[in-house]
């Protein structure tokens, strides 16, 4: 249990700067979280539904590996481009801007009637929704202290968990229920209920205009941002963490199932287990960090996170049990490293600049994701007897050694905001 003073609880409660605006902290953090939510949703869900589009599209696994990389890449290209334009527009603006983009992308998503056009529709949701995470960690930036920054971050954070422990059985059950279209719709339904809230609650966030000086062109601006020595540190940190995280979640499930023995059916406790834990965690870490220090409690659960990553990529065959607890123990770590640094990233640049380097920041990790998940893959071979995964230890390794490049690099990052 976490002991807070009464002063402190208050804190927590009172923002002057957004009730002067009409709303609560809260109801920014919930609209935020919401948001985050849906974007997380929709990009998980297109994993368990793989066998369902290879069947109806009638394509080949590699194909189905596009539609999911296509999001992935769409983020990570248009998320650059748009660096160079998100500071110079109200942040509200520019936040339902990109939502009601997302919006639209995962509804031509439900109605796309074949593979090409679906694959589309993939990448335009993909391209809005990597801008969208740079647009709401810019929010956080701006609205939020940053002595109560982790607190929000744990906050928004928690989504990932949420996605994994809500969204995706209730996901699976309408497509079961109704047909692989009725996912997307109904996202697509509570997307527009939370784009009205946001219209309604949301203040104007136009503080970094003030700021700014003259405008620069675009691809000054872009230099701009990653010419600073702290910005790369920033990304570099971004970049290490996405790394070491890609380089084994993608795999977790196919080594728990072919090495560990744990039945396929039997995955669905995996993920509600630890996505529970991780929920309630990644909130109880971003109070941590704010009350010790956010670079002091990155560092320690990025040392602590070295257990469970070896744990996970050497474990026999065990039962369930055993299982649940090294994969719980893995994805609360994970989600203790995030929290932390995110917070110390957002922190480490001027208000009047953080919505172009939080949109390269997305950018950059999505393209980790997407590096780490193809190297792990060249990595790692099926045995042609008992089809078990080999070489998972070594890449279990590489993803330790670049934690501990990212405790250095986190070490060299400055907060000035």
């Amino acid at each position: 249990m976490i002991d807070i003073d009464p002063s402190e609880q208050a804190a927590c409660i009172e923002n002057p700067l957004l009730e002067k605006a009409g709303i609560k902290e809260w109801q920014l953090l919930f609209l935020l979280a919401a948001m985050q939510f849906t974007q997380i949703l929709d990009f998980v869900i297109m994993m368990p539904l793989g066998p369902t589009f290879l069947r109806v599209f009638k394509i080949l696994p590699s194909q189905f590996g596009l539609l999911v990389s296509a999001y992935t890449f769409a983020a990570a290209i248009f998320g650059f481009v748009s660096a160079s334009y998100m500071d110079r527009f109200d942040r509200k603006k520019s936040l339902l801007f990109l939502y009601f983009g997302f919006i639209v992308g995962t509804l031509f998503c439900a109605l796309a009637p074949n593979h090409f056009l679906f694959l589309i529709a993939r990448s335009v949701a993909g391209a809005f929704a990597g801008i969208l995470l740079g647009a709401i960690f810019a929010i956080v930036g701006d609205k939020i202290p940053e002595h109560r920054r982790g607190r929000a971050t744990g906050i928004i954070m928690s989504s990932f968990a949420l996605a994994a422990v809500v969204g995706v059985p209730f996901g699976l059950f309408l497509a079961n229920r109704f047909s692989w279209r009725a996912p997307f719709i109904f996202l697509a339904g509570i997307c527009t209920l939370i784009f009205t809230l946001g219209t309604l609650w949301l203040p104007n966030i136009s503080e970094h205009l003030i700021k700014r000086t003259k405008r620069k062109s675009p691809l000054a601006e872009v230099f701009g941002l990653i010419s600073e020595e702290n910005h790369w540190k920033a990304f570099a940190l971004t970049f290490s963490m996405m790394l070491a995280q890609f380089f084994l979640v993608p795999y977790i499930a196919t080594y728990m199932v072919l090495n560990v023995g744990i039945p396929e059916k039997e995955l669905f406790y995996i993920y509600l287990v630890g996505g529970s834990f991780t929920f309630f965690g990644s909130q109880i870490t971003g109070k941590l960090a704010d009350r010790f220090g956010k670079k002091k409690i990155f560092q320690i659960a990025a040392l602590i996170s070295l257990i469970p990553v070896y744990l996970i990529t050497h474990i026999g065959r065990v039962g369930l049990p055993l299982a649940i607890a090294t994969t719980t123990f893995f994805m609360i770590t994970n989600s203790a490293r995030f929290v932390p640094a995110m917070a110390m990233i957002t922190g480490s640049v001027k208000p009047q600049r953080r919505g172009g380097f939080m949109s390269i920041n997305a950018s950059l990790q999505q393209l980790a994701a997407g590096i780490a998940s193809l190297a792990a893959g060249l990595i790692l071979v099926q045995n042609s007897n008992d089809k078990t995964l080999m070489h998972f230890g070594e890449v279990g390794f590489l993803a330790m050694a670049i934690i501990l490049v990212s405790i250095y690099v986190g070490a060299k990052l400055k907060t000035v905001a």
